[in-house]
């Protein structure tokens, strides 16, 4: 008994690589379970009589690749840059060169993304170098199919390690465009600036990738295969978020708004991910007509379309919203559904004041808020609308830089509810992301809560009167944003250079043409959590 003691004491301090395997391997007829503290998910130590074969690790010889820095979102460059020979695998090795061993040896770890060009392959890849890194198991929507809010909530829900997303956001997809790649961390945000930069620092020095030796992985079929030590199981895209938004909303108020005859709702997927979800969440489960989804067949090109949520490339959904017989409400996510528009009959909800529509109506529209809400955000570049109401409530407010990672540090804190940006990207704390169906959902609520009780034949209360209802309590803000695209990275830093230097030089009170210079500078934030410091961010006038 006592040398039997000692070698499950042994095994207990340093199990031997082939006997540690994710949660999955609880279905093992005989199992140790042992608790670590996060981000680790609890560990199994095997002790059936039959050992699982050892798997079979490559070295693998490399070169850097210039130009791998990673930003905000990701590391986005056109297909071709990534097909370059071990150009993805180079990032993806420098990631795990980057984080602590205990942060994903024998861990969890999900993958997905938004079903663009290249996904497929990429996938493969990054299932080979994690298990040549000693992940004990990775989870992956079928297809390679997981938007990047539903990431997030199966990185929360599973208490995974983290989560790789596919996907370059809202820009165009196909052989000829553009590909990206990110990575998010156990609470479901994406990693910090002290991860990516050391992830760059480490794609100019790397000579290795490590990739296990197994063959690809079916990835259309549900179920999980297993190799030796490191295990792949295929999910079904939708199941945990929609699990998810189940709790944060009343469906069956949804649902009864979705039935009256009197109420008509289009929702445009660009042919991107979030044709995955909406069949799914607004057909089957809420009861709306299937022809309310258009474009709703995720395609590798998009459909040769640019899903980006706005009035010039949702340019179906626009000309159906002004149009004589337009739906009441219409609604639209991009690439990867972090992104939304809303519009009603003729009427356009600019992003900026649907995050502060949104945060005025939450605690009575939406359950998940019935308590309150902790505090209030937006990005520098979001117009004022969402100040407005943060004060009328007496809520704390946070100005942030771009990027959803200084919103999570927020949530993370319990300092953050509701939060949204000026690119049509809003979200809450129930993920770490930036969520379009949620908002979508969201406005269904609002538009639902308004409407309780009305009999059909009564007129409704319409999104045009949700807003025009709002800016008589809180006040307007004006806003509009313009996307210059393709220029010149030199002009363009050559054109802030100029900005900033007319900041330098600028005076309170100064006159521009009929207007007076009342504030100008370049933003700083210093985050009151971690108390680091983010420069250049944004020049503010």
């Amino acid at each position: 008994m006592a040398s039997a003691a000692l070698r499950l004491n042994s095994l207990l301090q340093s199990p031997p690589q082939h006997l540690i395997s994710s949660r999955s391997s609880l279905l093992a007829r005989d199992h140790l379970l042992i608790s670590r503290r996060a981000p680790f998910p609890r560990l199994v130590v095997r002790a059936s009589s039959s050992a699982s074969p050892t798997l079979k690790i490559e070295s693998i010889p490399t070169k850097p690749y210039e130009g791998q820095k990673t930003g905000t979102s990701g590391l986005r460059k056109k297909v071709k840059v990534f097909q370059q020979e071990n150009y993805l695998a180079n990032w993806i090795q420098s990631l795990f060169n980057s984080l602590p061993p205990e942060d994903y040896k024998g861990g969890l770890l999900v993958l997905g993304g938004d079903g663009r060009f290249f996904n497929k392959e990429a996938a493969q890849i990054i299932i080979k170098i994690a298990a040549g890194n000693g992940v004990g198991k990775i989870l992956v929507g079928r297809d390679g199919i997981l938007s990047t809010p539903a990431v997030s909530a199966v990185i929360r829900k599973r208490k995974a390690n983290g989560g790789f997303i596919m996907s370059a956001s809202h820009n165009p997809g196909g052989p000829d465009y553009d590909w990206g790649i990110k990575f998010n961390y156990s609470s479901g945000q994406p990693a910090p600036e002290s991860i990516t930069d050391q992830i760059y620092g480490n794609t100019l020095s790397i000579s290795e990738i490590k990739m296990a030796d197994i063959p690809d992985v079916d990835l259309s079929s549900l179920g999980v295969k297993d190799f030796g030590s490191f295990s792949v199981e295929v999910v079904d895209p939708v199941s945990d978020y929609l699990e998810l938004m189940e709790t944060v909303f009343d469906f069956d108020l949804i649902k009864d708004l979705l039935s009256r005859p009197d109420f008509r709702f289009i929702f445009d997927a660009m042919h991107a991910v979030t044709g995955a979800y909406a069949k799914p969440i607004f057909v089957d489960q809420l009861g709306a007509i299937p022809s309310c989804i258009i474009n709703g067949v995720p395609l590798e090109d998009f459909g040769h379309g640019h899903p980006d949520p706005n009035l010039t490339y949702a340019k179906e959904l626009v000309e159906i919203m002004y149009g004589s017989n337009a739906p009441d409400l219409g609604a639209a996510s991009d690439g990867d559904g972090d992104r939304n528009m809303i519009l009603g009959k003729r009427f356009f909800i600019t992003p900026s004041d649907s995050v502060a529509m949104i945060a005025a109506n939450a605690q009575a529209a939406i359950p998940y808020f019935r308590s309150g809400t902790k505090g209030l955000a937006r990005s520098m570049p979001t117009s004022g609308a969402l100040d407005r109401v943060a004060s009328e409530l007496q809520l704390p407010f946070f100005e942030v830089p771009t990027g959803w990672k200084f919103f999570g540090n927020l949530m993370d804190a319990g300092k953050l509810s509701i939060c949204g940006e000026e690119s049509f990207g809003t979200g809450s704390d129930h993920i770490r992301e930036k969520d379009g169906i949620w908002a979508v959902l969201a406005w269904l609520s609002i538009i639902a809560t308004k409407n309780k009780g009305r009999k059909v034949g009564e007129k409704l209360v319409s999104v045009e009167e949700v807003a025009m209802e709002h800016w008589s309590t809180f006040g307007r803000n004006f806003f509009s944003r313009y996307d210059y695209e393709e220029c010149e990275s030199s002009k363009a830093n050559q054109m802030i250079e100029y900005l900033c230097d007319l900041i330098s030089r600028s005076k309170l009170g100064g006159s521009y043409g009929r207007y007076m210079l009342k504030f100008a500078d370049d933003f700083v934030y210093t985050d009151p959590v971690h108390g680091s410091i983010a420069i250049k961010q944004g020049l503010p006038f």
